[in-house]
């Protein structure tokens, strides 16, 4: 469920029509829903409340300062990739003990800095950032608590490039090399063994590949305490999908929950999980401006202000995201059409093949479903400024990152002057 609907015919982020939002701050934006954040963290609070849980909030979905702050309010965790992640992480106050890092490429600074700020643990991917992980804690007088990011080899269903689980991967290691890497680091001298993660995709739409996963991952528990080696945490990470429009409609938290404590079965452990999309994702929407409508040969095109730099999924994933009017008008006419940005590229496009309302010059259209893996992949390709991004609680709203300006483009450049 969101909080973005017509009220008068005029489609609103909760209770602020986006076209009041449009006139303040310019197109393109993104908008988010403060209240369908939260909302979708208590669905998933109260679907793992039986059992002892920490969701931990995938930052690379949507790393705003503004959805952060929402979400730790909400007692979440965070899952982080980077030093850049952690930062942000520190700066809405998320405690360290609520923080896992994840990434197959930790450098030794970024490994340094989550020592330093007392993070949960640390996600391994190889036998060479146990040794990196080892050494550098053993420099700063400290334990690294980890946990070994194992690759279960699930087919997760899902588009290959977002498919993180499977054997042809870059991450994690295999599920045969597991205990001999267990075994070595309880053997570490600064290492401190604190649990098992697993993590197979994005935007799973069945259950059976995550009780797939979990079953292997039990089955590894089971061998690992018969070693000698007890776990305190098992983290499945994230990949429950949202419905983007044409795909078939993803479980709902309750029977994620479900299936996963049933195969648990009051397991004296604590589990940890990585929701991104499924929290961020429809709590998001991409306002643009149609700019021209141009009737081609073949096809027609509705031509926006917003472009690829600004929402990159459609050209990365062929991804499908539903287009709306901003303002609702009863009997317009529809037709198969194009929505296309003005990047200098074929692939530039919103929407395809789309069977869509009559729209105008210099209307306003909105982007569902952008709220995960939109800003946070834009970029300044065609010198093109990022867009604002707004967020509205109740019937007020505020910009929490403003529009990027060309002299911003620039000011870290300089001609080459000896």
């Amino acid at each position: 469920m969101d909080y973005f609907h017509y009220v008068d015919n005029q489609l609103h982020c909760e209770k602020v029509p986006l076209s009041k939002i449009a006139q303040a701050v310019g197109t393109p934006f993104y908008c988010y829903s403060e209240q369908t954040l939260q909302r979708h963290v208590r669905v998933f609070q109260e679907a793992f409340a039986p059992i002892s849980h920490l969701i931990c909030y995938s930052v690379k979905a949507n790393s705003n300062l503004a959805v952060l702050d929402s979400l730790v309010k909400e007692g979440v965790g965070f899952d982080i990739v980077s030093v850049g992640e952690l930062e942000r992480a520190k700066r809405v106050g998320c405690p360290g003990e609520k923080i896992v890092f994840s990434g197959v490429g930790k450098r030794r600074d970024e490994i340094q800095s989550a020592l330093d700020y007392g993070i949960l643990m640390f996600n391994v991917e190889s036998k060479s950032e146990l040794l990196r992980l080892n050494g550098i804690a053993g420099e700063m007088g400290k334990k690294a608590p980890i946990a070994i990011r194992v690759n279960p080899d699930v087919d997760p269903k899902t588009h290959p490039y977002i498919s993180t689980g499977m054997r042809t991967n870059k991450f994690g290691i295999s599920y045969d090399q597991a205990i001999p890497l267990y075994l070595e680091a309880a053997s570490l001298k600064n290492i401190e063994v604190l649990g098992l993660d697993c993590h197979i995709g994005s935007q799973l739409t069945s259950l059976a590949p995550f009780v797939d996963a979990l079953k292997r991952v039990l089955t590894l528990e089971k061998e690992l305490f018969a070693s000698g080696i007890k776990l305190q945490y098992i983290d499945l990470g994230g990949g429950l999908g949202i419905p983007y429009e044409e795909e078939q409609v993803p479980p709902h938290p309750e029977h994620y929950a479900g299936v996963l404590l049933a195969e648990l079965n009051n397991r004296n452990i604590t589990l940890i999980l990585e929701p991104g999309r499924v929290i961020s994702g429809n709590a998001g929407i991409l306002v643009s401006q149609v700019e021209y409508i141009k009737q081609g040969e073949t096809k027609k095109f509705i031509i926006t202000d917003a472009g690829m730099n600004d929402l990159l999924r459609p050209a990365l994933y062929e991804a499908y995201h539903s287009v709306q009017p901003v303002e609702r008008r009863f009997g317009r006419e529809e037709s198969v059409c194009d929505v296309v940005g003005p990047i200098c590229e074929s692939g530039d496009y919103s929407a395809r093949e789309r069977l869509l309302p009559e729209f105008q010059e210099g209307e306003l259209l909105a982007i569902r479903s952008a709220g995960a893996y939109g800003f946070v992949m834009s970029s300044n390709y065609n010198s093109r400024p990022r867009v604002a991004e707004v967020m509205v609680r109740g019937d007020k709203f505020a910009v929490v990152r403003r529009r990027e300006t060309i002299d911003q483009l620039m000011e870290n450049e300089s001609l080459f002057e000896l």
